[in-house]
């Protein structure tokens, strides 16, 4: 068995250079063996990806038939309690969040699916609204903040996936928005459980993000700095 001069790496018989220092393999007592197979591929080849049609199918057939099993057991298991419409509901939620996307992949349709996305929440919810036989919170409550947080995507959407912007503005804005929908969620709660907004909690989360958010505003506006960030994380 041969070694490399340069590296000490042990040599196949086949090798006619170091597999990993790439030095010339020179050895007259023990030639390059030319015809037996080399141990390891010599083609790069890569796996096929799927295709997205069939995984869909795969996907919605698994999430089909978890709904249909739990509704057969949920009518025949002696029981009350209408458990199976949380599963089949959160199967439905999760096949308009992954399947729709994965088959029609287009930019353009971002609004579209966030619609789809946040109404497929809205119903989901409206399932526990149906379960505890009570409309009130889910009117004034939780379709709200599901509302509120639709927007927050939404902004997301149109500030961060418009055009191409650095780590740090993504942050800044990120920081700030959740800031801002912390001050929409306790105002809805505020409203629903006591009639009146009184801003608590939601300050001290839209103060600590302000505090996060100037230092970063500061190193965006002066170059040095954001040069040093950029080179100190490998931004």
């Amino acid at each position: 068995m041969s070694y490399c001069v340069n590296c000490g790496v042990e040599l196949d018989a086949t090798a006619s250079f170091c597999p990993l220092c790439h030095t010339p393999v020179v050895n007259p007592n023990q030639p390059v063996d030319l015809t037996a197979p080399k141990p390891f591929p010599q083609e790069r080849k890569e796996v096929p990806p799927v295709h997205r049609g069939q995984l869909a199918i795969l996907l919605t057939t698994i999430l089909l038939s978890v709904a249909v099993c739990c509704g057969i057991l949920n009518r025949f298991l002696p029981t009350d309690h209408l458990w199976s419409l949380y599963v089949i509901g959160a199967a439905a939620m999760l096949w308009v969040w992954i399947v729709p996307p994965l088959l029609h992949h287009k930019p353009g349709a971002f609004r579209l699916q966030l619609l789809a996305d946040i109404s497929a929440v809205a119903a989901y919810v409206s399932l526990v609204a149906v379960d505890l036989d009570s409309w009130e919170w889910y009117w004034h409550l939780a379709l709200p903040i599901i509302l509120w947080m639709g927007a927050l995507f939404l902004f997301w959407g149109l500030t961060l996936g418009k055009r191409q912007r650095s780590v740090i503005s993504s942050a800044t804005l990120v920081i700030g928005s959740l800031g801002v929908f912390a001050m929409g969620v306790e105002r809805f709660t505020d409203l629903f459980f006591h009639g009146k907004w009184a801003p608590s909690w939601s300050l001290i989360v839209l103060t600590v993000c302000v505090v996060l958010m100037v230092p970063l505003l500061v190193i965006r506006h002066v170059p040095s700095l954001r040069e040093e960030v950029r080179r100190r994380f490998h931004m």
